[in-house]
């Protein structure tokens, strides 16, 4: 594109809406029109920056996999404890996702988005010094609430920043992000039980998020407004600087911004938490939710125990362990192999980015449901054959389970609540979904300890392959695909 290049004409001399900006093509002098918006600096410095949240969910929920049996040793704590460390992070995530995400519909996404991180920091600092298992739970909750309030947060100051054809593809890649720190928090675990072969390795593990957590804290204040928010909200001057510091290109275009004026009724400037339950967002709400409720059942039960399964599969575990030595041992072998398997995550959810804006949201999630639960199934044969036989199945089902869930429930579910609800409320029913679907995560993550000595994994891979089939059929009965839509126009 030259100097010369033009923008098409406004639809209307009325002005248009903040995504008829975002999603405005280019033409040459010539008329050719672009095939697609340039992303700006400012677009990819919000996306960085949300992606770099995503990393830190994965890096410390899955990290703390690696480290619970140091904690366990160190604190002497039971079953039950244990199971309370393992679900902390995730009770956060679903209160800080209701109660913190919500609050970016009344005070705007850049401020929470904002304070999440330095939430974060915070209780990340005391999870260092942490000296009883009751500190401890409370630090790893504190780190959830951040985490929770990011998963609405981060969403939306994407997707109402970008193009409406390329929103599947940037949400899902900074939502690939979680995958990346999964295998990082997996693998930082396994470098600093070699460098640091001794119970405090667990508080090492941890401190290494600190420095890279300031940056994207200090980065996030030097991001615009969502101007969809501002809009809604009625702000029209503050959301027409906004577009314009967004859609700073050289050449410069638009040229010149200016928005629709619509008048910010009471469900705009004052969004009730029960109006997703009317109406008009009943549908939404529950679709956003439930089939995300069932995906996290299996998904963080998992991602946590993976290591605590392989080690038991590869011949460790807590019934063999004599000493530190042994132990470190144990943790280092079995972070080695949830490493290998979390790796399926990042290959799983590049698919998802390449084809969630051609196949479509909702044939993805029912794929990958009904390939979530062929992997579970597949490691349940595990247990009828001994030795390497049965250590190969578990991980290959696993793998294909990785691979399934992110390519289909666990990405599409997150791209999906924060797309289905009105930009009015959409803060408040993504986290909203969030936090019901964390249910079933801290769910999980306390009960699968208790519940791996009760019934045997058998039954409760059983248990989880019901379930992937049952999310399969909740998202074709309240199927609403989102793919391409302008969120403008959502909920009309």
């Amino acid at each position: 594109m030259t100097d010369a290049a033009q923008t098409l004409p406004p639809a209307t001399g009325a002005g248009k809406t903040v995504q008829d900006y975002i999603d405005e093509l280019p033409v040459w002098p010539d008329g050719t029109r672009l095939r697609a918006a340039p992303m700006t600096a400012m677009q990819w410095r919000i996306w960085g920056l949300a992606a770099a949240g995503k990393f830190f969910e994965g890096f410390v929920v899955f990290m703390t996999g690696v480290a619970l049996p140091l904690i366990v040793r160190q604190f002497h704590i039971g079953a039950a404890e244990k199971g309370i460390v393992s679900a902390a992070s995730l009770a956060g995530i679903l209160l800080g996702a209701v109660l913190l995400g919500g609050l970016s519909d009344y005070f705007g996404r850049k401020r929470m988005f904002i304070a999440e991180m330095i939430i974060f920091c915070a209780f990340l600092a005391l999870l260092l010094v942490c000296n009883n298992f009751l500190s401890l739970a409370v630090c790893l909750f504190g780190l959830g609430m951040a985490l929770g309030c990011d998963y609405p947060t981060a969403h939306m100051i994407i997707s109402e920043s970008i193009p409406s054809l390329a929103r599947g593809r940037l949400v899902l890649g900074a939502f690939a992000f979680q995958a990346v720190g999964a295998l990082a928090g997996t693998g930082v675990g396994c470098l600093v039980l070699v460098l640091v072969p001794d119970l405090s390795a667990w508080r090492w593990m941890f401190a290494t998020a600190i420095i890279p957590a300031l940056l994207v804290t200090i980065g996030r204040f030097f991001i615009t407004e969502s101007p969809n928010w501002l809009a809604a909200r009625g702000h029209h001057d503050r959301a027409e600087a906004a577009v314009t510091r967004l859609l700073v290109r050289t050449p410069q275009y638009p040229t010149s911004i200016s928005l629709m004026r619509r008048a910010a009724d009471a469900t705009q400037t004052k969004p009730s938490f029960w109006s997703l339950f009317d109406r008009r967002n009943r549908r939404a709400t529950l679709f956003a939710s439930v089939p995300w409720f069932i995906q996290d059942l299996g998904t963080y039960g998992i991602g946590i125990f993976t290591p605590t399964i392989l080690a038991a599969a590869l011949g460790g575990g807590s019934d063999h362990v004599r000493s530190v030595s042994d132990l470190i041992s144990d943790g280092i072998l079995a972070a080695k192999g949830a490493a290998l398997i979390t790796s399926l995550l990042i290959v799983g959810i590049a698919f998802a980015v390449l084809l969630a804006d051609r196949l479509g949201r909702i044939r993805l999630q029912i794929f990958g449901f009904f390939g979530c639960a062929a992997g579970l199934l597949l490691a349940s044969f595990s247990i009828d054959f001994p030795g390497a036989t049965g250590i190969a199945l578990i991980f290959a089902g696993f793998m294909l389970f990785n691979f399934m869930t992110n390519i289909g429930p666990n990405a599409q579910t997150y791209l999906l609540a924060g797309e289905v609800f009105p930009t009015a409320v959409r803060g408040m029913g993504a986290g909203f979904a969030a936090a019901f679907a964390k249910i079933g995560a801290v769910a999980t993550a306390f009960l699968f300890p208790i519940l791996l000595a009760a019934i045997g994994t058998r039954a409760l891979l059983y248990g989880l392959v019901a379930t992937s089939i049952l999310g399969a059929l909740v998202t074709w009965l309240y199927r609403i695909e989102t793919t391409g839509v302008n969120l403008d126009r959502i909920g009309e």
